[in-house]
């Protein structure tokens, strides 16, 4: 409970971008024109591998999953963002700034998860290439995607019961441009050791625990593609894993950079723009990763700007059309 001479926050300073001065226009421009390409980018992916049947395979299937993540993740901050920077009012209300925390960890727990998932996938295509169908039959995948998205749900669940267990009196801005779940911690008037240690133990479940996972996955698949005799054959191997390596490396390097490293007052806005790499920068260039390094997509998109939209869509867009022209007649 607040004390006397307090009262109970209601809404959220954001502090944002306080650095820009000349540059906030610019800026906002930038981010989004950004945002923008994240959207066609990674909606385009989910539209392929949704409507052609060649795309229907694992690998693709955790793709489709993992560009609609970086498109909930990115919707959830940029547009507040925005707001933020190009208006006066850079305040959210404390409910907003809690839904704004809880997707945002959300998203981030299954990107995590669905990230591990797919160099499993990896793994088992080049070390186990005989047991693929049935190790990675599609049960089994949608059961991966599905426990990903509940191990994400419940583990941000535990940490926002433990949020709204806390007092949040007096202070009310935080210097960051979105919601993340330190700077709103620190607002607390409460005891918060409980808090950061649960939170220290879900860090570990959720970044240290996927990428050794994925870590391990990745030297055996070194192992088994050194194996290969033929050149053209490792070469072939090694191009299946790059984007997802790529993918890997740029996602786990910027989160754990930001949320492992020990933060002080001087690194914050650093930190400010690190957090713009994991919510910007992947999910920007993993549509181009995967697009112009996976011959399947490419295929499919000159197919697609050659022919243009499939007859099955074009003929239920018609019915669509007919059914509309009807009712009109009729009114």
């Amino acid at each position: 409970m607040c004390e006397v001479n307090q009262t109970e926050i209601t809404e959220i300073r954001l502090v944002g971008f306080q650095d820009l001065n000349t540059f906030i226009f610019p800026f906002f421009i930038v981010l989004l024109l950004i945002y923008i390409f994240i959207l066609f980018g990674n909606l385009l992916i989910v539209i392929l591998v949704t409507t052609f049947d060649h795309l229907k395979i694992p690998m693709f299937f955790f793709l489709k999953h993992l560009a609609t993540v970086d498109v909930l993740l990115t919707t959830t901050i940029v547009p507040v963002m925005l707001h933020t920077i190009f208006t006066e009012e850079k305040s959210i209300s404390f409910v907003n700034c809690m839904s704004q925390l809880y997707c945002f960890g959300t998203c981030t727990c299954v990107q995590c998860y669905v990230i591990a998932t797919m160099s499993y996938d990896r793994y088992v295509a080049i070390c186990i290439p005989l047991r693929y169908a049935f190790l990675m039959n599609p049960n089994v995948c949608v059961s991966l995607v599905v426990g990903s998205w509940c191990l994400g749900t419940v583990i941000m669940s535990s940490e926002m019961i433990a949020v709204f267990h806390l007092d949040f009196c007096g202070l009310n801005y935080i210097d960051h441009f979105f919601c993340d779940f330190g700077p709103v911690v620190e607002l607390s008037t409460s005891d918060t050791t409980g808090i950061m240690i649960h939170d220290f133990v879900i860090s570990i479940l959720l970044l240290p625990l996927p990428f050794a996972c994925i870590v391990l996955t990745y030297i055996c698949i070194s192992f088994n593609i050194l194996k290969i005799s033929s050149a053209t054959g490792r070469r072939k191997a090694f191009s299946t894993c790059s984007s997802h390596l790529a993918t890997v490396c740029t996602y786990y390097g910027t989160l754990m950079t930001v949320y492992m490293v020990q933060t002080d007052y001087s690194t914050v806005n650093i930190n400010k723009y690190r957090s713009l790499l994991y919510i910007l920068g992947t999910p920007l260039i993993n549509p181009f990763i995967y697009s112009l390094r996976n011959h399947e997509i490419k295929k499919t998109l000159l197919k697609l700007s050659r022919d243009g939209i499939p007859s099955s869509y074009k003929a239920v867009a018609t019915r669509i059309g007919n059914a509309n022209e009807e009712l009109i007649i009729q009114l």
